[in-house]
């Protein structure tokens, strides 16, 4: 229920992190948002997810709070495949260890979850446990939908049981022995899951415990967005300090001024999940996704609540501060100015709500630099909301620069205009540019194929 390939988990845990807070929030994987594949005459996720509810059942109200909470968890994007409806699953998550293929969540009773009882269904999203005792792979983030009341679990399986059927099974997942034996979870649950239900804090105002019960719950921001061990277990001391994902970095989330969220007002954070922009950042790919799918959708009381939450995060630890060479920054200067000035401008300074400024930028500014790598290397596209509903795209330059001129103009952007980070070497990108199976360009070929 929940943006899964994204987070390096030891079977595949879910994302849907909050505010990707700059300019690597222009992902590469455009093509899925509003799912312009579905198949002709079946309706898109949007439509599915903002389509009233008709007058007439006796659970009414029930199933409408069961809508907006599917909203809230962002089950469409991880439970639709490219080309398929809505919530039918066999969307294959890449995971380190093997694809998991996500369920079938609509009515249907054969293969989706039209027969699942309340309490079955409680017990898949509270403990990890599907209907008949097997073992839910944390794919489904149960670590953090284990906080979700039961109410609100029941108006879920409401909602779900309208979806219109689709008769779908997923593929068998890509995982190797011992990891496709399900009973090997049971492990690491023990490690690393611990069911409960959510704890407000009695000395926190209302809004900032509606904020926690999201970021922590339904929204499970933290599943992308907070460090994992070596076993892809949360590092629980770190809460959304930033992870690494799926050639992708979820930027830390605390108030730290450089990397996170410190330079952004509440009302930035709720401009930026209701439209997908602000004067910051723009979103794209995976957490475009999850603004069109989800906050987007969200009501305004609620989006303030999860900017209330995390304003109050403590801010991560300061970075170290770099001197880069001067060599690198110097060739990185001129290679920004030919190929990025046009619309981040020579200072830096952005066009805000087009093009990302990319001064005091967080992303750019976080210690692992493979965000902005896959953004240079990829490009991206901004994702389209109700309120901002036209795309913007950034080209990808892999087939113009070479790998040490990707490293250049990544150093350069991380350490002018008084932004500060470590330098990036050329075998960085050349990693980056072989994970994402893109073409190498060298001294004497800047003529390349953009494929």
């Amino acid at each position: 229920m929940a943006r899964m390939n994204r987070i390096a988990a030891v079977v595949g845990l879910a994302t849907i992190g909050l505010a990707g807070a700059g300019v690597a929030s222009l992902a590469l994987s455009q093509g899925r948002i509003n799912a312009s594949s579905t198949a002709p005459g079946v309706a898109t996720p949007t439509q599915l997810l903002t389509q009233p509810i008709p007058d007439g059942a006796p659970n009414i109200d029930q199933i409408r709070q069961g809508q907006y909470l599917v909203k809230m968890g962002d089950c469409v994007s991880c439970h639709t495949r490219d080309g398929g409806e809505p919530l039918a699953g066999g969307y294959g998550l890449n995971t380190p260890f093997g694809v998991i293929y996500t369920e079938n969540l609509t009515s249907d009773p054969d293969t989706g979850i039209g027969a699942w009882t309340p309490d079955q269904f409680y017990q898949a999203i509270h403990s990890g446990i599907g209907p008949h005792g097997m073992r839910l792979y944390p794919g489904l983030p149960y670590t953090y939908f284990t906080r979700a009341t039961r109410t609100d679990s029941d108006a879920m399986l409401a909602y779900l049981k309208t979806v219109p059927a689709v008769s779908y099974r997923p593929p068998a997942n890509g995982l190797p022995f011992p990891l496709n034996i399900r009973f090997m979870i049971r492990g690491w649950n023990l490690l690393f899951f611990r069911p409960g239900d959510f704890k407000p804090e009695p000395a926190k105002s209302a809004e900032w415990n509606r904020g926690a019960y999201i970021v922590t719950g339904l929204g499970h921001c933290g599943a992308c967005h907070t460090p994992k061990n070596a076993l892809a277990g949360d590092k629980t001391g770190v809460p959304l300090h930033g992870g690494d994902l799926d050639n992708w970095v979820a930027p830390d989330l605390t108030s730290n001024m450089r990397t996170g969220l410190g330079r952004w007002s509440s009302d930035d954070i709720v401009e930026y999940l209701k439209t997908g922009r602000n004067a910051h950042a723009n979103a794209g790919g995976s957490m475009g996704e999850v603004v069109s799918y989800s906050t987007s959708l969200m009501n305004d009381a609620d989006l303030h609540a999860i900017a209330t939450y995390l304003k109050d995060q403590p801010a991560s630890p300061s970075a170290a501060a770099y001197d880069p060479d001067p060599g690198a920054m110097k060739r990185g200067a001129a290679i920004y100015s030919d190929a990025c000035a046009s619309c981040h401008l020579q200072e830096g300074g952005g066009q805000p709500r087009i093009f990302p400024p990319l001064k005091d930028d967080a992303v750019a500014q976080q210690g692992d630099p493979n965000g902005l790598l896959h953004l240079i290397l990829a490009g991206g596209r901004t994702a389209p909301t109700p309120t901002r509903p036209t795309p913007l795209s950034m080209p990808s330059f892999a087939w113009k620069l070479t790998d040490q001129q990707i490293a250049d103009v990544a150093t350069y952007i991380r350490n002018a205009w008084g932004n500060r980070a470590s330098a990036v070497t050329a075998g960085q990108a050349t990693k980056m540019r072989a994970r994402l199976g893109l073409k190498t360009v060298h001294l004497t070929d800047n003529s390349g194929d953009h494929g």
